[in-house]
This record gives structure tokens, C-alpha cells and sequence, in this order.
């Protein structure tokens, strides 16, 4: 029996994914709830922290590249990816941690600085655990359809991470509002407890996983040569395109619902909801795409939920039309609703047919090199990312946006059409690439696999 025809274990793709959900809880709270946090409660200037956030972001993303390539090019005996995912426990408890409890007499530069290092070392270390994780991810099956399994199982425990880290949002939120309240003692509770469980976590995680030796040390040693083969796979070529495209729609989401829920829908305190009617048929939609995947394709499959992902952000622009906030409210949670669920087609498929062109490198190239694989999409996400913050920067500035205020239709309008028609196009040319395309289908797929074995 050839290994792409071991299937994996359920307990084995729970043990891969449990990790998710610390990873998904802190990067989320992290990543919506910090600049409130540092401006509202500690009162760092909201100028400061644009920068720091700005400053992680390409340190962040230059990052990746070299956790990539330090991951492929491990050889000890504990695993390549299973050595980093557990070294990364101890700066992700330590940044996290930090982040949320500054010093209580640390005041001005000082504190600007705790939280620079503190910002920095956190998504630096979370680089250390994502990387290798998803690189992890793609060698634990060789099966082309075991591996959208897998990576929806981790997408689900990711999301759950995600709820409950709005959930902890809604409770600091409301902790501001209290007479005595201790935004300060409930952050840093909430943090120390997240490090502690999400460690547990990684730590049964990785006792429970094993690697396949055969992949140590079959990696370029050049780590500039690692990373132009990325570029030199056709198939890695068009998906890195693809997904650029596609994460500059998606970013919309987590840049712009704050905005949109307080400026065009008037209900600001409705926000969490609106992320939650996304994240929760992503989670609960996954075992519904799995079987599908296999009925369809993964490939037609991931058509189908980029042209709804888009569809569903396009209804959201009506929004500016509507005549109360009711109806506003309505439109905005069916178009995140449906968009939800396509996100767990991507969510699940996406990673899976990553895997699949890590494959065809290795049978270009004879080389396993998933870590610079992963490294250089997160690039891209967090790249697309940086254009969405840039886009609606600019966007705001000159349309004449004012905080805290009614705004004029102009900006309305800007904000509208960011939110819902950029995703409309940004994914409707993602899903015509895609479809017209990418050409690594499973036919083709288990051309190379039968390749690989024999070589095996």
C-alpha cells in the first residue's frame, strides 16, 4: 500500500488541529481588540500604535520566509516541524502575555516600547508555530483528499478559538463601561489563561503526531534557490496570484467591520455579532464540504465558494440603500452568513490543494520544502492584508472621513464599496482564475503521486 493510501486517523487530525484554538483565540483577540486596549485603557497614542502595527506587519511577513527555511532544514530527531511548533510555546506565552499586561507604573515611551516588543515578539513567535504547523499539516497524508480533512478539522478548531476570543472582546468591552471596572486585571487574567491552556495544547499535539523521517534533509541548502522554486512551479505561481487576489476581498472583513457596523449600519455594538455570523457556518459548514470536495473536486469546489464569497460581499453593498437600521442589519448578516459558509470551503480545501503543489514540487525538484511553501503564502496573506489597510487609509482620507461623527454619503459610500463590491471583484477574478487556469486537478495529481511512490 503506497502511503497516499493511508488514511489518517480522526484522533490523529484532532490531535493536528487542537491548536488552533489557542492559535485562533490569540491572534484574533489580539489582532481586533489591542488597538482599543493600548488607546482606550492604556492611552497610547492611536498615531503610535499605527506604527507599531504598521512595523509588525512587514517584519511579520519578511519573517515567515526564514521560519520556512529554518524549519525545512531541521534534522534532529524530534522532527523538523515538531521541534519548532513546541519551541514556539514559551515566546508565544511570554508575548501574549506581555501584551496585555504592561507594567501598571509604565507610562509614555516606556510603555510605547514595552508594547512594540511586545507586539513584535508575539506575531514574530506565532510565525514559529504557524509555519511548521501548516508545513506539518501537508505531510501527515499524501492522499488527495485526506488532506481536506485534515486541514478542515484545523480550520474548525481555529475558528472556535476565533469565537471565544470575541467573546473574551465582548466581556473587556463591556468591563470599559463598568463603574469599578479593571480592564487591566481582566485582560491580563484572560491572557495568562489562554498561554497556559494554549501550551497544554501545542504540547499534547505534538506528542501525539508523528513526521516521516524520509522528508528530513531534502531541502535546497541555498534557502534563495528554496524559495525561487516556489516561483518556478507553474502551479505555485498562479495559486500565489490567486490568493493575493483573493485575500485583498477577504481582508475586508477584519478591516472594515468596525467601521461599517458604527458609520453606514449605525448599530456599532452589533460588530462582534456580524464577525460571528461569519466564523460560525465556517466552523459548522466544513463536514458539509468534505464529502463534496470528493463528489466535485477540490478545485471546482473552491470555484464555487469564491464566486459565493464574492456574491455574498456584493449583497452587503444594499446595505447603503436600506432605509433603517433593521433592515441594514439584515442584509449585513445574511451576506456574512453565506460568506461564512464558503469560508469553510476555503478554510478546509484551500490548505489541502496547497499540499497537492508541494507535491509537484517534489517531483520537479526531489526536494520537501512545505515550510518555504507556507512561509511564502503567508507572505502573500499578510501582504494583501497590508493593501486592504492601505487601500482603506487612503480611502477614508480623501473621501473626508471624520471619527466619531455622522458621515457624509461620500464616505458611506467608500466605506460600502470597500466592504462589499472590492470582494465582489477581488473573488470573482480569483474563482475565473482559478477555474481557467489552475490546472492541477486530481487526475493530474495522481499522475505525480504514482510518480513519487515509484521513486519511493
Amino acid at each position: 500500500m503506497s502511503q497516499a493510501d493511508i488514511k489518517v486517523p480522526l484522533k490523529i487530525s484532532i490531535a493536528y488541529g487542537l491548536p488552533g484554538i489557542g492559535a485562533g483565540y490569540m491572534y484574533l483577540l489580539l489582532s481586533l481588540y489591542v488597538m482599543k486596549f493600548s488607546t482606550d485603557v492604556l492611552l497610547i497614542s492611536p498615531v503610535v500604535m499605527g506604527l507599531i502595527f504598521s512595523a509588525s506587519r512587514i517584519w511579520d511577513a519578511f519573517s515567515d520566509p526564514v521560519a520556512g527555511y529554518l524549519s525545512d532544514r531541521t534534522t534532529l530527531k524530534f522532527g523538523r516541524r515538531r521541534t519548532w511548533i513546541i519551541i514556539s510555546c514559551i515566546p508565544i506565552s511570554i508575548a501574549f502575555f506581555a501584551v496585555f499586561s504592561p507594567p501598571a507604573s509604565m507610562q509614555g515611551e516606556d510603555l510605547d516600547r514595552w508594547m512594540m516588543f511586545a507586539i513584535l515578539g508575539f506575531y514574530s513567535a506565532m510565525t514559529l508555530f504557524f509555519v511548521p504547523h501548516m508545513a506539518l499539516g501537508a505531510e501527515l497524508s499524501t492522499n488527495y483528499h485526506e488532506r481536506t480533512r485534515l486541514f478542515g478539522v484545523r480550520h474548525i478548531f481555529y475558528t472556535v478559538g476565533s469565537i471565544l476570543a470575541l467573546g473574551s472582546m465582548h466581556y473587556l468591552i463591556q468591563e470599559e463601561f463598568r463603574v469599578n471596572g479593571n480592564v487591566r486585571e481582566l485582560a491580563s487574567n484572560l491572557a495568562l489563561w489562554s498561554v497556559l491552556i494554549t501550551s497544554l495544547l501545542i504540547i499534547y499535539s505534538v506528542s501525539r503526531l508523528k513526521e516521516n523521517p524520509d522528508y528530513q534533509d531534502r531541502v535546497n541548502k541555498n534557502p534563495f534557490k528554496a524559495f525561487a522554486d516556489v516561483w518556478k512551479n507553474p502551479h505555485a505561481k498562479i495559486l500565489i496570484i490567486i490568493l493575493f487576489i483573493e485575500n485583498v476581498g477577504g481582508a475586508a472583513i477584519g478591516v472594515l467591520t468596525l467601521y461599517i457596523a458604527q458609520y453606514v449600519v449605525e448599530a456599532p455594538t452589533w460588530a462582534p455579532l456580524i464577525i460571528l455570523a461569519y466564523m460560525l457556518p465556517s466552523t459548522l459548514s466544513v463536514p458539509l464540504w468534505i464529502p463534496l470536495s470528493r463528489k466535485f473536486g477540490k478545485v471546482n469546489l473552491w470555484v464555487f465558494s469564491l464566486f459565493l464569497t464574492g456574491v455574498s460581499f456584493g449583497g452587503i453593498f444594499l446595505i447603503l440603500f436600506a432605509p433603517d437600521v433593521e433592515v441594514r442589519l439584515l442584509i449585513i448578516f445574511i451576506g456574512a452568513f453565506f460568506a461564512g459558509i464558503a469560508a469553510g470551503c476555503g478554510g478546509a480545501i484551500g490548505p489541502s490543494i496547497k499540499g497537492d503543489v508541494i507535491d509537484y514540487d517534489e517531483y520537479l525538484t526531489g526536494e520537501r520544502k512545505e515550510g518555504s511553501y507556507f512561509a511564502a503564502l503567508n507572505f502573500v496573506y499578510k501582504s494583501a492584508y497590508g493593501v486592504m489597510l492601505l487601500l482603506t487609509g487612503f480611502a477614508l482620507e480623501y473621501s473626508g472621513f471624520i471619527p466619531n461623527q455622522d458621515q457624509t454619503m461620500e464616505v458611506k459610500f467608500v466605506l460600502t464599496s470597500l466592504y462589499g463590491l472590492l470582494p465582489l471583484i477581488c473573488y470573482s477574478i480569483g474563482a475565473a482564475l482559478l477555474f481557467y487556469k489552475f490546472k492541477l486537478g486530481e487526475k493530474e495529481y495522481e499522475k505525480i503521486r504514482k510518480a513519487l511512490d515509484e521513486v519511493d
